[in-house]
């Protein structure tokens, strides 16, 4: 059998020969010789190497690269619960698409199920949120089983998203020869092969364009074309020229008289927008990363470019505009929002607040990211780390509740300098849910218990035991923080 560092070396080069250039490594006793192997690159300044303490942490700070970079990146566990930790950030690039390499060290097969000390199964343990699980030992074509890796990551076969490459480690698990510096070549990148469907779509006089998460500019391209109003998402990449501000209040008047929606991207931010699509014939330009819309089961069509034939009424069109929803939560995402430059990024969590952004912030040209694969609150910490880890100077507008989430991705250790703010719409609990249902059918103290969960943590005391600075501030002042640098919380109480 082939040595776990010669097959490691190898495996790691390759991967930096096909351009995967960033690298996230949690220490593990089982995944050493990948370890290794990647220092060794990391150490000639051939890749990024971060090192993190918490697997979970870990996924989503490479979620965050890999969104920024749109190309796949590398993440290096032990054996055991370490790969279950990876599962939250593994469901979220499946569902948005993102493109993940999960190298999971692993004990040989013939241990499983057998007592082995930190040995389950591993592979299938993603289910069907991985594109594959390539399970293999160290007598495998390493520089095959890494092109294969990253041809299925990049979307070759389906849309981009997550890779498991399981690795049967057999003792010993690590030598210090060969280097991986003796396998690199001239590194080059794997193209997603794509071989584009084009529809042509009549334009009625009442027809929409609703731009979710993922839709991109072709979006607005597509409503600037037809003449027709543009009802996009913060995070859609389209909400850019002339997007409506608030169409949620639009659809209060003007809902009943849509007789068409073309949609882009992934739209679940709303209840309006979905109750729309509901009840109205639409069409579908499937999204490069995202599952193509269908919730209701009945698009009439999909391809991966909607042409449009004909334009919609001037009149349909200029009766759309209503003015920006004001509030406190208002104030503060539209404050973020304007003073973010087109050279900036922007991360929204998925909390009350992207629903306010929906309704209050102008169209602007802007570089912004959400968690909308499966809308969960974890990990945005870590992914704010992971975007800020490119260069670019981050805000990240998150609830309490998100931050408290994901508080052990404050952690700063090993990551240098990075440009990141953390803006906490702080409401002390869970506001969005006063929206739903129960908050009507129980009573408000078993309401607070099980919903708005209200919390008594320090976050003056948690932001400087991670070594941030911290501010508390409030939507009105909130100006006179934004220009600050460095690692930075800011508390902004509602």
């Amino acid at each position: 059998m082939a040595s776990s560092q010669l097959f490691a070396s190898q495996f790691i080069a390759q991967l930096r020969n096909l351009g995967v250039k960033s690298f996230y490594l949690a220490p593990g006793a089982r995944s050493q010789a990948l370890a290794i192997a990647a220092n060794q690159l990391a150490s000639a300044g051939q890749i990024d190497l971060t090192v993190r303490l918490d697997e979970r942490s870990m996924g989503f700070m490479a979620l965050g690269r890999a969104l920024k970079q749109d190309y796949p990146v590398a993440v290096i566990t032990t054996s055991g619960t370490a790969v279950a930790n990876l599962h939250p950030a593994v469901l979220e690039a499946h569902h948005a698409g993102v493109p993940l390499i999960l190298l999971t060290a692993d004990r040989p097969a013939k241990l499983r199920g057998k007592g082995a000390n930190q040995t389950t199964i591993q592979p299938g343990i993603f289910a069907d949120a991985v594109r594959s699980c390539i399970d293999v030992d160290s007598d495998a074509d390493p520089r095959l089983t890494a092109m294969r890796a990253v041809e299925l990551a990049v979307g070759g076969e389906l849309r981009p998203g997550p890779v498991q490459v399981n690795i049967q480690f057999a003792e010993p698990l690590a030598d210090s020869a060969p280097s991986a510096l003796e396998f690199l070549e001239e590194p080059g990148i794997v193209e997603r092969r794509n071989q584009l469907t084009e529809l042509d779509v009549l334009v009625s006089d009442h027809a929409v364009v609703v731009a979710g998460a993922g839709a991109g500019p072709a979006a607005n391209e597509f409503a600037t074309k037809a003449g027709l109003p543009l009802l996009a998402e913060p995070s859609s990449g389209a909400r850019f020229g002339s997007a409506l501000t608030n169409y949620i209040e639009d659809l209060k008047q003007l809902a009943s008289e849509v007789d068409q929606v073309f949609v882009f991207g992934k739209p679940t931010l709303s209840r309006p927008v979905l109750n729309l699509l509901k009840t109205c014939d639409y069409w579908v330009q499937k999204p490069k990363n995202y599952e193509a819309f269908d919730v209701f089961s009945k698009a009439l069509g999909f391809a991966d470019q909607l042409n449009p034939i004909g334009t919609g009424s001037s009149q349909w069109l200029a009766r759309w505009g209503s003015g920006p929803e004001r509030n406190l939560r208002a104030e503060l995402v539209t404050e973020v929002w304007n003073q973010t430059a087109q050279d900036e990024i922007l991360l929204i969590g998925a909390s009350e607040l992207i629903r306010i952004a929906e309704k209050s912030v102008s169209p602007k040209d802007l570089s912004v990211f959400a968690s909308r694969g499966l809308a969960g609150i974890d990990g945005s910490v870590s992914t704010a780390l992971g975007l800020a880890q490119d260069g670019l100077r981050v805000r990240a507008v998150i609830g309490d509740l998100t931050l408290l989430h994901d508080a052990s991705g404050l952690n700063r250790t090993g990551l240098g300098d990075l440009d990141l703010q953390l803006v906490v719409g702080n409401d002390n609990g869970g506001a969005i849910f006063s929206h739903l249902e129960m908050a009507q059918l129980i009573e408000k103290p078993d309401f607070e218990t099980l919903f708005t969960t209200p919390q008594q943590v320090d976050l003056k005391a948690l932001a400087q035991a991670y070594g941030w600075e911290y501010v508390k501030t409030t939507p009105s002042e909130l100006l006179s923080h934004l220009g600050k640098r460095g690692f930075v919380l800011i508390d902004c109480q509602l």
